[in-house]
């Protein structure tokens, strides 16, 4: 069981890059699609640049981030599996699979993207971007706590994080709109 400790910090480790690429990639999706409607050569410069450094971001960090966390934390499971009978850990279950859930549709979007086809819009991306920052906060919450029923607080706290971070889309949106260069 000394072992235990390493398979939960590389465990960390790959959640840790799973989030930083899952965080990234949206960004990227808003460059890519504004990009998509700039004039030439503008449009091609950028668009392959930004195509290039999604696959690089999606291929060689994001997915083997998110396998490797998924496998380390299923190890922890084998080692120590009374940790699921734990309320905490159940709820903490459930927002792992909207975690996987959310990964697989961004990877609808960086497969349209790829081959050009721009179907949602860059106020979408920045929207779809925070789907990673709610899912974070509750995991954390949770694992901190360790108490399912202290859950409704982060609730609240997260309906609140959801409220602030819209009105900060707004503020934002209208910055842009008086001033795209901002």
């Amino acid at each position: 069981m000394e072992y235990y400790n390493y398979i939960k910090s590389l465990h960390l480790i790959f959640v840790i890059t799973w989030f930083a690429g899952l965080f990234y990639i949206p960004r990227l999706f808003v460059y890519q699609i504004e990009a998509f409607y700039k004039p030439s050569p503008e449009k091609e410069i950028l668009g392959k640049q930004l195509k290039l450094m999604a696959k690089r971001l999606w291929n060689i960090i994001t997915w083997p981030s998110a396998i490797l966390a998924v496998l380390f934390g299923i190890s922890l499971f084998y080692l120590n599996p009374y940790l699921i009978k734990n309320d905490w850990m159940q709820v903490k279950l459930g927002f792992v699979v909207l975690l996987i859930i959310y990964h697989i549709k961004t990877h609808f979007y960086y497969k349209q993207l790829q081959k050009n086809v721009v179907i949602k819009s860059s106020n979408f991306m920045r929207l779809w971007n925070e789907g990673a920052t709610f899912i974070l906060f509750a995991v954390i919450f949770l694992v901190i706590l360790k108490n399912a029923f202290n859950w409704i607080f982060g609730v609240v706290g997260i309906l609140i994080l959801g409220i602030l971070l819209m009105l900060g889309f707004k503020l934002y949106k209208r910055i842009r709109d008086k001033n795209p260069e901002a």
